[in-house]
């Protein structure tokens, strides 16, 4: 038999497929609010004009729509988004792994522990704000995190907790390794209504930390680290008090929850967010968002590095939203389209060339356009072309819940 190019390239693949190995892991990464235009802007920033980012030289990429089911919107909030990644199922704004009609799902995060895989969550916004939320609990309104936090504990388990939003975990008059109302953000402060949720956590079995120096000590096991009263930075427009500066990085973090992981030989999931691209973004924020993006980065490196010597691992990355309707533009002063969420924000260095480009912001929100997404590992080359953004969770689900197709 004679094979055409085109069958050729079809048993190439079928070839490729048969000499996989089987899928163990998975490590799902979100930038918040990361759409094309903030990957190209730190593109341009981070490796030049013919340069290429870490997350784009995974070899599969495709796109991901976003529309949620509310009767009241069209544009996705993260907490509808998560739940469609971690369920399957479209939901209304603010819901976390509930259907429309308030009902709880059953979320990956979940499954994966039913199938004896470890767990976790990494991210620099609250241990259980949306995102990771989504994965482990469910509520009707993602505003209740001390109860999402309650779930953690009591319902989903996951293995390793790490990220901000102490000020949940704790109960109202009683702060923690980070005080209430800091100079920085008086309207911090304990807030939980569950109880002492830390010493819960303790008394299960998790070792607890607050800073880079216990994260670096802890020894396997259950791991808890909460590292800032709310998101583990300051939010707001450059120059009026934006911080990134982080207790421990994501890239820190992301390795420190990889090791702990990685001893479950059944393998784990992941959950890996970097939540500073969207909340600088909200603030039209290009300098922040572009720091945000380059941690994104680093903890990207991490993750590519653990899965070429872990190939039964599917790594993920993806955007649940657009946050700012960016444009990446020439510097023109006769393009300005208008003055506030609507100014261009730069100019910005272009790494490796004495050229610079412009970020330009249309709106405080979020959009509907597609959002990137690019793998590596067993089951990468299904998000080839175009999906809904629940086609994540039919991917994940053939390793996390072992389903079959």
């Amino acid at each position: 038999m004679v094979l055409t190019p085109a069958s050729g390239a079809s048993a190439s693949v079928a070839q490729s497929a048969a000499n996989a190995p089987a899928a163990k892991s998975v490590i799902f990464i979100n930038g918040d609010g990361m759409g094309a235009a903030a990957r190209e802007a730190a593109r341009l920033h981070l490796a030049g004009l013919q340069g290429q980012l870490g997350m784009d030289r995974l070899p599969v990429s495709g796109q991901l729509t976003t529309t949620p089911d509310d009767p009241k919107a069209v544009v996705t909030d993260s907490a509808a988004a998560a739940t469609t990644w971690a369920t399957g199922v479209k939901t209304y704004n603010g819901a976390i792994s509930v259907d429309p009609d308030g009902n709880p799902l059953p979320t990956l995060g979940a499954q994966a522990k039913a199938t004896g895989k470890a767990t976790g969550l990494v991210t620099t916004a609250q241990v259980t704000d949306a995102s990771p939320a989504a994965f482990f609990s469910n509520t009707a309104d993602r505003g209740r995190q001390d109860e999402i936090a309650r779930q953690y504990l009591a319902v989903s388990k996951p293995d390793v907790i790490l990220g901000g939003g102490e000020d949940w975990w704790l109960p109202a008059g009683t702060p923690g390794a980070f005080p209430d109302k800091p100079a920085e953000d008086t309207s911090e402060a304990s807030k939980g209504t569950q109880g002492n949720l830390i010493a819960k956590a303790q008394r299960s079995g998790y070792t607890y930390v607050n800073s880079a120096q216990g994260l670096e000590k802890a020894k396997g096991g259950k791991l808890l680290g909460l590292f800032g009263n709310e998101e583990m930075f300051q939010q707001r427009p450059e120059g009026q008090g934006d911080v990134y500066s982080p207790v421990v990085d994501l890239a820190t973090m992301t390795s420190k929850a990889l090791k702990t992981l990685d001893k479950n030989k059944k393998g784990f999931f992941l959950m890996v967010e970097e939540e500073g691209v969207d909340e600088f973004a909200h603030q039209n924020n290009g300098t922040r968002v572009l720091q945000a993006m380059q941690n994104l980065e680093r903890a990207v490196a991490v993750a590519r590095a653990y899965q070429a010597t872990h190939p039964d691992t599917l790594l993920v990355v993806t955007g649940d939203h657009e946050t700012g309707g960016l444009a990446v533009e020439e510097n023109d002063t006769t393009d300005e389209s208008g003055t506030g969420i609507s100014a261009e924000d730069g100019p910005f260095s272009i790494h490796g060339s004495d050229r610079t480009f412009t970020m330009d912001w249309t709106t405080a929100g979020h959009t509907s356009v597609d959002v990137p997404v690019t793998a590596v590992g067993p089951l990468s080359s299904r998000f080839t072309g175009k999906h809904p953004n629940t086609f994540v969770h039919e991917v994940l689900g053939q390793i996390l819940a072992q389903r079959r197709r």
